[in-house]
């Protein structure tokens, strides 16, 4: 059985030469070392002036992401979560496979694991976006010039779907984390992990916005702009494909404020996405014009409303809505009188939820009445697609890390003194 390795060089490779690999890299450097912090913090240099990846404006977020001060940021968040009687070591290896429509993702969970000090194999999808390509080659050569140490952290491959490679490289992993679809987290998790390893999983989410329309009515129109370059980043790239880009957005208020609203904001992002001359594929539009009419025909859709790029369906109720979505700009329309009304509606499969025109103590107070049910996520719009270490609700950087308890003596028992029979 052969694989194609991607990182450290391109070039084809046997199972049995992956898993040699894998089973010589034993060294490791301790989490949130200098070293490796430096080394991030290089490739982040390296696609900021990297004349491809400054295309790409999501290249240019994760290389902001990166950045050495962020690094120390996280540092500091690790060190103050330690343990007085436990030691933080890294798992070993984890094993990462992300989604084909998302497949830059890996780089967030690759970056979280070799800065808490563990080795990664990470496996690519054959059809890769021209971002997954760049990332790779700057990867390439940032490890080329890295001590051996660093070098031997990263092996990137890619293979069809092959169930006995997979269910190998499981077996030598200690955590598997899975980005992708419900049936893709399904069957990878058919694939047996060692006894002692564990899985991280990110299947399927949906995502939405909520605008409070009253303060939105009182924004001009430079601030109007703005909301709207900020909303169409949350949304358009990735072809609103990623988990976190907003698919739903609702608006709070009376009915008459939030028609007004929705009309200003909608002309505001038809404007937005003419000066930035966006145009989505054909595939896209069509893809999108099929799962509007059958939307119409089958949801309770009260308007339609339909520009080059953007496509809005006003749903009177929420209670049908559907997750299942096609992308490429479309929206679902809802109004609500306040943001509790939201909760009856939302589900576990509710992820993000960016808003416009609340305060923290509202969405504090929001998220405990919701008590778990849904919503790992609440952020401002603009940042539906910025990673942090807490993601679906779980905090990576403690995934990616085990606890070695140390505690103190707490007797004065002599050597020699103690029975198992007592």
């Amino acid at each position: 059985m052969e694989v194609e390795l991607l990182v450290p060089q391109v070039r084809r490779a046997s199972l049995e030469e992956v898993v040699a690999l894998l089973s010589g890299q034993t060294e490791s450097l301790p989490p949130f070392s200098d070293r490796s912090l430096d080394f991030c913090a290089g490739l982040s240099q390296a696609i900021f002036g990297d004349h491809e990846a400054s295309r790409f404006p999501e290249l240019l977020a994760l290389a902001f992401w990166m950045r050495k001060a962020e690094l120390i940021t996280l540092r500091s968040q690790f060190q103050a979560t330690a343990q007085t009687e436990a030691i933080s070591v890294p798992c070993g290896l984890i094993f990462h496979i992300p989604p084909s429509n998302v497949d830059t993702i890996f780089v967030y969970s690759w970056l979280l694991a070799i800065l808490t000090g563990n080795r990664n194999l990470i496996r690519m999808s054959a059809r890769r976006a021209p971002q997954a390509e760049i990332l790779l080659r700057l990867l390439r050569e940032s490890l080329g010039r890295a001590e051996k140490v660093l070098q031997n952290s990263t092996i990137i491959l890619s293979y069809g779907h092959d169930a006995e490679i997979t269910r190998v490289l499981s077996m030598m992993c200690d955590v598997r984390v899975i980005w992708g679809g419900d049936h893709t987290v399904s069957l990878i998790r058919s694939v047996p992990l060692a006894v002692h390893a564990r899985e991280v999983t990110f299947p399927d989410r949906s995502s939405l916005a909520v605008i409070r329309a009253e303060p939105y009515l009182t924004l001009n129109p430079k601030a109007r702009e703005k909301l709207a370059e900020q909303f169409f980043n949350d949304a358009y790239w990735f072809d609103q494909m990623a988990c976190s880009s907003p698919r739903l957005l609702v608006w709070c208020g009376t009915p008459a404020d939030a028609q007004r609203a929705a009309d200003i904001f909608w002309a505001a992002l038809d404007n937005c996405i003419n000066k930035k001359q966006f145009a989505a594929a054909p595939a896209i539009h069509m893809r999108k014009l099929v799962f509007s009419c059958e939307s119409i025909v089958d949801l309770p859709v009260s308007n339609y409303r339909r520009s080059r790029e953007v496509t809005v369906l006003t749903l009177d109720s929420l209670k049908s809505y559907p997750r299942e979505h096609s992308g490429g700009g479309l929206f679902f329309s809802a109004r609500v009188d306040h943001l509790s009304d939201l909760a009856p509606v939302l589900a576990r499969k509710d992820q993000t939820l960016t808003y416009f025109g609340f305060d923290l103590n509202e969405l504090r107070e929001f998220a405990l009445s919701l008590n778990g049910k849904a919503v790992d996520r609440m952020v401002p719009i603009g940042q539906a697609l910025q990673f942090s270490r807490f993601w679906d609700g779980k905090d990576l950087l403690r995934e990616f890390c085990r606890l070695v308890h140390i505690p103190s003596p707490s007797g004065n028992l002599e050597p020699g003194s103690y029975s198992p029979e007592a």
